[in-house]
């Protein structure tokens, strides 16, 4: 390994020394004169020596020594000083600035290749500053087999992303089961639109009601959002109906017994601010039709009205309460609020009659028929659709006397003979010839066509079995209908046993004692269960196990205090058999 002299030395680092020699008073620093380490494994023309042998390959030339640096290492330097080291950190070969970059340089003796190679990404040198890693190597190209293997690899890739040719055989199944599909679709709209079936019935329909327009949601549906007990329950509808007659009750009332003229106007606009709904006469034909002798229904003229609206001249619909003989204060007709209250019960009577009839036609459209008596209903049959009810048909309201008025051209022409022209004359008669002709084509309304007689999905069944379970569930759906709340509350408190039974039994073994006080397994009991329930409630169920097993519970007055004691050595899989059997005998009761 050469060894460098010291004039290449000075030759390196003659601007930095001489402007600390200038700054630090003209004497040349001794530090300057050691200079910096020279870096091993360099030759002489600044290259490392792993890559002087190479004639092709690049160089970065080493960085100098920084002799101004080393000369003030006793003291602070200040900011002349390093300003004016500055243009000494630059590369030799390279002008003065305030950044020092490195720059690749070729070896003198390399030639240049085309930009296309140079630019490529197989031709690029790998390029390492000296002293750091190996000697510089080059990146080789890609041979022959490197690039035939690479196609190979896209060809694959392209294969997998294309799917794979379906047979026409899969391609035929495929298409006709999506027809299966769509003709499955078509009939199930269909089926929808028309009579629906029932499961085990033979195509009989439910009976639907026309309607113009679908109603909304809380109207179809009000009747399951009722936090009350089953029972007869009105459509809602029929509800706003009563609500209706007991706004009119109440206006006609307060007028009636000021001996004032109740007419329509004043009660509509009482009606209509009381329930903010709009209040028409078809609803007054309604109240009409479903409390026929409630009011008297007149049209009189001569009223005083007090609107610019109407005249005195014209007539009105007036209202009167009609009442009995008995209910008179001074010799005068007198409408109490006991009266208004009976009328209002009478009402909502009517209505439930009139759900009942509907009802009594559903009843009869099942296969079989049941029938139920009217005193004994509690409740709505389980698919009866309350809230479909049609709604009640208007009553006839009185109507104003009919003046003499000319409507059609027949009576125009027999009330103008003989004062109009002859071609006149003619225009009306062939006008009325028309109308007449019209009237007389028009084609008879056909009936609707009857729903399907069987259904599809019981093809096959015995009809005997059919009949025989149709039976059943009429007879299960009858009693449901005419049960009384006593009745279904043992049966609610019958289904809630079993599982009592094993929590029950649970707590006397935890306690470890043969018998407990009523309070002390009450509250036990209420802990436990997944319902939240009262002590008392629990009490009575604890009463009607004592009831149901009294080998197996029992209960004992002790003084003050009541006990409650359990055979813990019984089965508790034959209780519960026990217990699972008294509440489907009482069910099918």
């Amino acid at each position: 390994m050469a060894q460098r002299r010291l004039t290449d030395f000075f030759g390196r680092t003659k601007a930095a020394a001489g402007v600390s020699a200038k700054r630090g008073g003209g004497r040349r620093p001794k530090a300057a004169l050691a200079g910096s380490p020279v870096p091993r494994g360099t030759e002489e023309d600044g290259a490392p020596a792993g890559l002087s042998s190479l004639p092709g390959s690049p160089r970065t030339p080493a960085r100098g020594g920084w002799p101004a640096a080393a000369g003030l290492a006793g003291r602070k330097r200040s900011r002349r000083e390093m300003e004016a080291e500055t243009p000494a950190r630059a590369w030799p070969g390279e002008p003065g600035g305030k950044s020092a970059r490195k720059r690749l340089e070729l070896h003198r003796d390399a030639e240049p290749g085309p930009p296309a190679a140079v630019g490529s990404r197989w031709g690029r040198a790998c390029v390492q500053p000296p002293g750091c890693g190996p000697a510089l190597t080059l990146c080789p190209l890609p041979t022959q087999e490197d690039l035939a293997e690479l196609r190979c690899r896209l060809q694959r890739m392209k294969m997998l992303a294309q799917p794979p040719p379906v047979p026409a055989e899969a391609r035929i199944s495929l298409r006709s089961r999506l027809e299966q599909v769509r003709q499955l679709e078509l009939r199930i709209r269909q089926k929808k639109a028309g009579s629906k079936a029932w499961l085990l019935g033979t195509g009989d329909p439910d009976l639907s009601f026309p309607s113009s327009e679908k109603a909304p949601a809380y109207q179809r549906f009000h009747t399951l959002a009722q936090d009350l007990p089953p029972g007869l329950t009105l459509p809602y509808k029929f509800k706003v109906l009563a609500e209706m007659f007991r706004s009119v009750d109440t206006i006609a009332g307060m007028l009636f017994n000021r001996a004032e003229t109740i007419t329509f106007a004043k009660v509509k606009q009482g009606v209509q601010d009381m329930m903010r709904k709009q209040f028409e006469e078809r609803h007054m034909g309604q109240i009409k039709a479903v409390y026929p002798t409630s009011y008297r229904l007149r049209q009189e003229k001569n009223i005083p009205t007090f609107s610019n609206g109407m005249k005195k001249s014209d007539y009105q619909l007036t209202l009167e309460p009609v009442l009995g003989e008995e209910e008179k204060v001074n010799g005068r007709p007198h409408l109490s609020a006991l009266r208004l209250l009976e009328r209002r019960k009478e009402f909502n009577h009517n209505l439930v009659n009139i759900v009942k009839q509907h009802h009594k036609a559903f009843l009869a459209a099942l296969n079989p028929p049941m029938v139920v008596p009217e005193e004994k209903l509690t409740r709505w049959h389980p698919r009866f659709k309350v809230d479909e009810v049609p709604d009640i048909s208007p009553a006839e309201l009185p109507q104003p006397p009919q003046e003499d008025r000319l409507t059609t051209a027949q009576e125009v022409l027999s009330t103008a003979r003989g004062m109009l022209i002859p071609k006149m004359e003619k225009a009306l008669a062939n006008l009325a010839l028309r109308t007449a002709e019209a009237g007389a084509g028009e084609p008879a309304v056909s009936k609707a066509p009857s729903p399907a007689s069987t259904s599809s999905a019981l093809k096959g069944v015995s009809q005997a079995l059919l009949e025989r379970i149709r039976m059943k569930e009429a007879q299960k759906l009858q009693a449901l209908m005419t049960r009384d709340p006593q009745q279904e509350e043992r049966l609610a408190m019958l289904g809630r046993l079993p599982a009592m039974a094993r929590i029950l039994r649970n707590i006397f073994v935890a306690e470890k004692k043969q018998a407990l006080t009523m309070e002390v397994a009450c509250a036990r009991m209420a802990d436990s269960y997944a319902t939240q329930m009262l002590p008392g409630e629990m009490e009575k169920h604890l009463h009607l196990f004592a009831e149901l097993l009294p080998d197996w519970v029992g209960i004992h007055a002790i003084r003050t205090d009541t006990y409650i004691k359990l055979d813990k050595g019984k089965d508790l899989s034959l209780i519960i058999q026990r217990l699972t059997k008294a509440a489907s005998e009482a069910e099918a009761l």
